[in-house]
């Protein structure tokens, strides 16, 4: 015989009254399938937070079903690797399982992307680890997917290259003014401490970038970092041999950038893509000249599209 057993919830509410925008549930521990690489057929379980959220629009109603929206997401998130169609199911399962109660649902989940990335010259390849959001929403019948990751990169300063430059030019005309000079000598000066007698300062650097992905489109985080590092140039290195080491210096010296210069490669990046219906970047350059960072964000700059105002806020918490 079943017990019968009260359910608070189901009973009249009384006062105070009023709909909520938002009720559900944060800190979901729960294991994911994400696509791993740019094939679609591939996917490894990876551990995520979750947040699951219903409108609330009966203002008689005590509450939500939080265990609904809790053994939907176990059921759909966990079976088939996210992408934007499996959100908008998620999503439409949980207005669904809330029938008069609720309108519009949200679901996010947080979790740590690894790839193995190939080192720049030499044979070997190495772990990197990116910090990554997806998150769904659907409103007024509409869906939005998007897709949150940050990646780290190295970035000069071009007035720092300029000055050290000038610095070595007074040492060079210090060490060889008035004297006969041939290439052999010009040449193992250069070699010495005194032909590199200033450096131009260069820090380690990230790109948060967020961009809302189309329907029908595989949830391919591998192509949004290549993308991004495509665009900067200088990404940070996992297994590094000594002529790794040499083409980073290359590279960063061949990429000297401020942080408008970063956001505006990213910018081209982003709008040359049409995966990406709309994009918000924050560059953030931890100065080592300053005890301040360096900051620029921009947007695709579309009508109701990401807000163009600062956000100070970090896009991955």
């Amino acid at each position: 015989m079943t017990k019968h057993m009260p359910d608070i919830a189901c009973q009249p509410h009384q006062t105070p009254q009023g709909t909520l925008n938002w009720v559900g549930m944060s800190g979901i521990e729960l294991p994911v399938l994400v696509q791993q690489g740019s094939n679609a057929g591939d996917s490894v379980r990876m551990s995520s937070l979750a947040q699951a959220y219903v409108n609330l629009e009966d203002p008689l109603s005590k509450g939500i079903h939080m265990s609904r929206l809790y053994l939907l997401l176990d059921q759909m998130a966990s079976s088939e690797p996210l992408s934007p169609n499996r959100v908008k199911a998620i999503l439409q399962k949980f207005i669904e399982s809330h029938q008069g109660l609720s309108s519009q649902a949200f679901v996010e989940f947080k979790f740590d992307y690894y790839e193995r990335r190939a080192s720049l010259l030499s044979d070997n390849s190495g772990w990197k680890h990116y910090p990554c959001t997806v998150r769904g929403l659907m409103r007024s019948g509409q869906f939005e997917c998007e897709i949150a990751i940050e990646v780290p990169y190295s970035s000069t300063c071009p007035c720092s290259a300029a000055l050290s430059r000038q610095l070595i030019q007074e040492a060079f005309e210090r060490d060889f003014q008035g004297k006969a000079m041939d290439y052999a000598s010009v040449l193992k000066w250069l070699g010495t401490p005194e032909g590199i007698c200033a450096t131009p300062h260069s820090q380690r650097s990230y790109a948060q970038v967020k961009v809302k992905v189309k329907e029908g489109n595989h949830l391919d985080i591998s192509a949004l970092i290549n993308d991004i590092e495509a665009a900067l140039q200088t990404p940070v290195q996992a297994a590094v041999k000594r002529e790794d080491e040499q083409e980073f210096a290359r590279l960063n010296a061949a990429n000297l950038m401020f942080c408008e210069d970063a956001s505006r490669r990213l910018q081209g990046a982003l709008n040359a893509n049409s995966r990406y219906q709309d994009f918000w970047v924050r560059v953030n350059h931890l100065e080592s000249l300053h005890p301040h960072d360096a900051v620029a964000i921009v947007t695709k700059g579309i009508d109701g599209g990401y807000s163009d105002e600062p956000n100070l806020m970090d896009p991955m918490k």
